[in-house]
């Protein structure tokens, strides 16, 4: 009895040294993954979608010469490797040591996304860019960044040690958090049509459109375009409308106001990078970070979010029972 018992407190010892280096290697994964959204995104912006003709092998080797469209083409293909590498270890770390049975599932998950973004990669090349299968693309690399957040924070000692309070705000931090970052997964979805149907440069000039407020559709790309502008106004005002929240009621907390700090000046950076895009006739480098600093805004919200989720408790509504006759009468 006494051997099993502390056979008991040394696994618990040894599930709690694993927690801190659990999370440190799932923020390395987000963080890694990140730098595959900008490596997907050179691939892009550089037209280098066809440099290797073959799938899952390059020019039948592993490592073909690094030259022109194939450095980043097959550079792309490594860093995804590594981030499907490091996906499948903290798939199997979260499947041994993590108690949270929601948790393991979601590591699954993220493996399984993976796997399929991998064969979505494999299915561009075979049938050479086809736009659905390469939005599809675009759109899982996006879900996926977010689970990885998601099991960053999950695996970290904030998500552990939350301490709810009530949120008095109407509608709660959670709702408007929520609204705002669905927004920004839409435009994102947007964003990829624009990218993989060729639309960037359909409107020549910004931030007019054809030297007015709304250009002739005379073209697809030119509603793709222009609905891709259009949209990133209502994004604008969610994400305003989160800020504002936070400064006017959780001002005080860090946990809110840097995460908003950051949105605020990342949509910024985003808007100009938009605007340079076509400034530029689509120059390599705003291209790929239009796309890098999306990803970025959508995990900053979605963190935002999650943050409001386990911070904060919204404020029950008032029962009819509990109303006194003035208020009921007051509803009536």
């Amino acid at each position: 009895m006494a051997r099993s018992k502390s056979t008991l407190q040394a696994q618990q010892a040894n599930q709690a040294n694993q927690k801190p280096w659990l999370h440190r290697f799932a923020v390395v994964t987000a963080a890694c993954t990140w730098g595959l959204i900008w490596a997907g995104g050179l691939v892009t912006s550089t037209g280098s979608g066809l440099a290797v003709p073959d799938w899952p092998l390059s020019y039948g080797m592993l490592m073909p010469p690094m030259v022109g469209g194939v450095l980043y083409e097959h550079g792309h293909r490594m860093v995804a490797t590594l981030v499907g590498m490091l996906t499948t270890v903290l798939a199997i770390w979260l499947w041994h040591f993590e108690p949270r049975q929601w948790v393991r599932r979601l590591g699954v998950a993220a493996l399984a996304m993976v796997i399929i973004q991998g064969v979505l990669g494999g299915i561009t090349v075979i049938f050479l860019l086809p736009t659905p299968i390469s939005v599809t693309h675009a759109t899982l690399a996006q879900t996926f960044f977010c689970v990885v957040v998601l099991l960053a924070l999950a695996t970290s000692r904030e998500w552990k040690t939350a301490a709810s309070i009530i949120d008095r705000g109407h509608p709660s931090l959670r709702t408007v958090g929520s609204i705002a970052t669905g927004a920004i997964y839409l435009q994102l979805v947007l964003g990829a049509t624009v990218r993989h149907t060729g639309a960037a440069l359909a409107i020549p000039d910004f931030p007019l459109a054809f030297g007015g407020l709304v250009p002739p559709f005379e073209t697809i790309p030119v509603a793709i375009h222009f609905a891709h502008r259009m949209f990133a106004l209502v994004v604008l005002g969610t994400l305003g409308w989160l800020v504002s929240r936070i400064w006017r009621e959780h001002s005080g907390d860090t946990r809110f106001t840097r995460p908003a700090i950051v949105l605020s000046c990342l949509v910024v950076v985003q808007v100009l990078l938009g605007g340079t895009i076509v400034w530029t006739s689509r120059a390599v480098f705003p291209a790929t970070a239009h796309v890098a600093m999306g990803a970025l805004l959508l995990a900053t919200s979605w963190l935002l979010t999650l943050r409001a989720f386990i911070h904060l408790t919204p404020e029950a509504a008032p029962s009819m029972s509990s109303m006194s006759v003035a208020e009921k009468r007051s509803l009536s």
